[in-house]
């Protein structure tokens, strides 16, 4: 990957330029996205042929009120069930769905809500994904952290009493390789109770270096299970090849991670397929590692800095309390992660429904927590956010409002003895 990528798309060269244009307009010039790459690990796992199978026959214009009727009547939610929550049958009975979701979560989360702050430590990235504000062709300020800024940043989310972080990069070995995020995870590791990481998938031997290093769990968004439409998004990159992606969460617990989370971009297509999907993956891996944490995001498409490339498809809050309430009766012991891309009163809603999980003082962006926490003018440049957020309320505020909604904000629950 040349250089003049990761600094301004007016400086790319014209062969560059060529390529571009070459990867956006004939299919025939990207590499297959079902075919591994000789560095990326395959393992034998029977999961996605399950997933795959359900979502590809899922036609949810056959469930009927009826159909609905009868998963909320059931005790446990079959996959049929969940079929027929999913469905634009159930849109009626969204009430219904509320309170049984409101139900199962209380039953087995209590009144709880755990918090969190995503941390970005550089935006580089190797991947030309055409909705993504760190895709390699768009011209955005880049930056890596270093160890010194990133310890730096760490203080900064520790002293405002955050107990969780999770770390992030842009999908690039070449700036953020392994060792790097490791030598972060050990410095995460002084000042937070839990560590999460949010990365490229990487090969099972280097998750259980990173799990030394100090991460608990990995969470990766499949973007989209939607092979076809995910080749069309995905031009360039490792993130292109679709199945080394789907069996990351898996290698992950192979590496020892306690903990994997999984979650689709709803907008890039399907949203009720993908919903499906994710919740499905969720489903199988759960049965075959019951021993580990398990979770769900439902991230929406957010606008992105110099991209009109993309239209998404219209998934509306009405259509995603739907989703989150089925995933909670479908899967009641999961935990759901509701990020800053919503509203605050929408996740002040759904925190006292299904969600468990939320982030709070969050940035997007690459070294500007401490402007953000402590209103001290940043010396020299930050490097560009990945997407606009909506919910940009601080750790105190957010959690001033749980517990004004009568819920109890939880910073940690592990001890480490």
């Amino acid at each position: 990957m040349e250089n003049q990528f990761f600094v301004d798309s007016e400086y790319l060269s014209p062969e560059a330029l060529e390529k571009k244009h070459r990867l956006e307009t004939d299919p025939s010039s990207r590499i297959n996205h079902m075919e591994y790459l000789p560095d990326m690990e395959q393992i034998d796992s029977e999961i996605c042929s399950k997933v795959m199978e359900q979502m590809h026959s899922y036609d949810y214009s056959r469930y009927t009120a009826k159909d609905v009727r009868t998963a909320l009547q059931h005790e446990t939610c079959s996959v049929e069930d969940f079929k027929a929550l999913l469905s634009p049958a159930a849109e009626p009975f969204l009430e219904q769905m509320a309170q049984r979701a409101r139900l199962e979560t209380s039953r087995h989360f209590g009144n709880t809500v755990y918090l969190f702050t995503p941390l970005y430590i550089a935006n580089y990235c190797d991947n030309y994904c055409v909705y993504c504000g760190f895709n390699c062709y768009n011209h955005i300020k880049r930056m890596k952290l270093d160890m010194e800024q990133i310890e730096h940043e760490m203080k900064v989310i520790a002293d405002s009493g955050m107990e969780e972080i999770l770390i992030l990069t842009g999908e690039s070995r070449a700036k953020s390789d392994v060792k790097y995020i490791g030598e972060a995870c050990r410095l995460a590791r002084r000042y937070f109770r839990l560590v999460g990481l949010e990365i490229y998938p990487v090969n099972t031997e280097e998750y259980r270096y990173l799990h030394e290093c100090g991460a608990d769990y990995v969470t990766v968004f499949q973007e989209t299970y939607d092979t076809e439409r995910y080749e069309q998004l995905h031009l360039m990159g490792h993130k292109r090849i679709w199945p080394y992606r789907f069996d990351a969460q898996e290698r992950a617990l192979r590496g020892g991670m306690r903990g994997v989370a999984f979650s689709a971009l709803l907008g890039l297509s399907d949203f009720r397929k993908d919903a499906l999907a994710s919740a499905l993956h969720v489903y199988y891996l759960q049965r075959k590692y019951p021993q580990a944490e398990m979770s769900l995001s439902c991230p929406r498409l957010r606008p992105i800095i110099n991209n009109e490339k993309i239209n998404p498809l219209d998934v509306h809050e009405t259509q995603l309390c739907q989703i989150l309430c089925a995933y909670r009766i479908f899967l009641p012991y999961v935990g759901i992660t509701v990020s800053s891309r919503e509203s605050a009163a929408f996740r002040n809603g759904i925190v006292k429904i299904a969600a468990t999980k939320i982030s709070a003082g969050v940035s997007t962006g690459i070294g500007d927590h401490e402007s953000k926490y402590t209103g001290k003018e940043k010396e020299g440049a930050e490097g560009d956010e990945q997407f606009e957020i909506s919910d940009g309320r601080s750790l105190q505020k957010m959690y001033e409002d749980i517990a004004g909604e009568g819920l109890q904000p939880v910073l940690n629950d592990y001890l480490y003895v």
